[in-house]
């Protein structure tokens, strides 16, 4: 995670955690798909994700949450 005041040099100032924001190349790797289709995913509301000047961004927390719902949802259906 991204720590504004640690990056910034505050090193005694309040610290914040900001989350995590990945770009669609970096979810791909993650869920090893090709960029595109996480672009695509993401447009059909699939994949939690959100637009900064025309380029999609997403938190690593939702991603990482996506893959567990998933994991879920498919999971029981591999014992059959």
């Amino acid at each position: 995670m991204y720590n504004f005041d640690m990056a910034h040099g505050k090193e005694g100032a309040r610290t914040e955690v900001i989350e995590e924001i990945l770009d669609a190349d970096e979810v791909a790797k993650m869920l090893r798909v090709h960029p595109r289709t996480v672009m695509r995913l993401a447009s059909q509301g699939q994949l939690p994700g959100f637009k900064v000047g025309g380029q999609w961004r997403f938190r690593r927390e939702a991603i990482d949450e996506y893959i567990r719902k998933q994991e879920q949802r498919y999971g029981d259906q591999k014992e059959d």
